[in-house]
């Protein structure tokens, strides 16, 4: 690497700076953890350029990890090399995303008109670049400012492996949300790479539905892709079944559901807009069997409790509630809540398909809630699958909060 400025103002070293940890705070990192919190570090970078080549190393001096700096964000350095002879850079930027692409396939051949999850930060050892394929079009999303000095380089890479492949490469999308750019110290970005941009939603297919994403203005990088194998599962059990899809946004489980045969589905949602493409998903597959309704998810089935509605099934799949260590507890109340109304619609027999997206709140955690509501409510939770996200969403075993998505199919009694 040649020194040249960062949009700081300050300059890039062409030699891994050092930075020191405080005492006995390396065993995460020894571990291959990719996240260096400031407050771990004796030495904390704080007057480096945003992208900054360090050399993390004990408070003894020895040689630990290799990353990247962000002198304005508490995650101060992310990991990429755990062996002093890898550069960390361009060359390596790439290698990592050929192989996030190749372990696509190892499951088999891509459908260039279906939607797959290409890289998955940490897991794919690429912390801070979501990448997301929807046909034959593309959504970026960039959560680490250091990788930002390599967007063009990456991008350009993408763009040049994909376009030489059987799903081609349209156009892409590359975002940086205002709030993880508040997080990370720069400025929230949106727009086309490569000259190409789209005016109009990009059409996929997924468990034999015909589906529309919005690049622009759609949730992180189009949609949520990492459910499609959930949505298609929990439908198995609800072939003629009366079903509430709580916290339903584009309709996933509640769409596929209706297509495979549930009786009657009812969709909720806080946003409107979420459900404005629902309701077109619907009408663009021909599914009759399904309406939607704008409420609050905890006042609306509490009233529901309160009516004494029924349904042969209740699916949950919430936003995330814990986004740090300190809302576990909160999270968990929330959860908690949420689930004991859902057994309250519930006959005897019926069906509970619970999820949770928070990575901070364990796979444990989690059954231990269900546990509790059991408890509370005096009933029966028979669990049938313990799942997680599609293949695309691997888990890297040394990010534990890359194992994020839990969902239960369970029978309530």
């Amino acid at each position: 690497m040649s020194d040249s400025a960062s949009p700081a103002g300050s300059s890039f070293s062409s030699v891994p700076v050092p930075l020191r940890l405080r005492p006995s705070r390396q065993f995460p990192f020894l571990a291959r953890h990719p996240w260096v919190h400031a407050h771990a570090m004796a030495e904390d970078g704080r007057d480096l350029a945003c992208g900054q080549v360090v050399d993390i190393i004990d408070h003894d001096g020895n040689w630990v990890a290799r990353g990247l700096c962000n002198p304005a964000s508490r995650l101060r350095v992310r990991l990429y090399a755990y062996d002093q002879s890898i550069e960390v850079g361009p060359e390596l930027w790439k290698s990592r995303l050929d192989a996030a692409i190749a372990r696509r396939r190892l499951t088999g051949p891509a459908d260039p008109m279906a939607a797959e999850r290409l890289c998955f930060s940490e897991s794919d050892l690429l912390s801070g670049i979501i990448i997301d394929r929807y046909a034959d079009c593309v959504g970026v999303q960039f959560t680490a400012g250091g990788l930002l000095r390599w967007k063009d380089e990456i991008l350009d890479h993408l763009k040049t492996t994909l376009a030489d492949s059987e799903t081609g490469c349209r156009a892409i999308m590359v975002r940086v949300d205002p709030k993880t750019a508040k997080h990370e110290g720069i400025e929230p970005i949106e727009h086309w790479h490569g000259g190409t941009e789209l005016s109009e939603p990009v059409e996929y297919h997924q468990n034999g539905l015909q589906l529309a994403v919005d690049l622009r203005s759609g949730q992180k990088t189009g949609g949520y892709l990492d459910q499609r194998l959930n949505h298609l599962a929990v439908a198995g059990y609800l072939t003629g079944r009366s079903v509430l899809d709580v916290c339903c946004y584009h309709g996933g489980f509640g769409l596929v559901a209706a297509k495979h045969g549930a009786k009657s589905v009812l969709g909720l949602d806080s946003s409107e807009a979420a459900l404005e493409a629902a309701r077109e998903s619907a009408e663009r597959n021909g599914v009759s069997s399904i309406e939607f309704k704008a409420a609050d998810c905890f006042d609306e089935l509490k009233a529901m409790g309160t009516r004494g509605e029924q349904f042969d099934a209740v699916i949950l799949d919430p936003p995330r509630f814990a986004g740090s260590r300190h809302q576990v507890d909160n999270a968990v109340r929330a959860y908690r809540r949420l689930n004991e109304s859902a057994l309250d619609l519930l006959p005897p027999g019926g069906i509970l398909a619970t999820c949770s997206c928070s990575g901070r709140v364990s796979r444990s955690d989690f059954l231990n809630m269900l546990l509790d509501v059991g408890r509370r409510r005096r009933r029966d939770i028979v669990m049938l699958e313990n799942r997680g996200p599609s293949p695309d969403h691997p888990v890297a075993i040394s990010c534990p909060e890359s194992d994020y998505l839990k969902c239960v199919i369970a029978q309530v009694w």
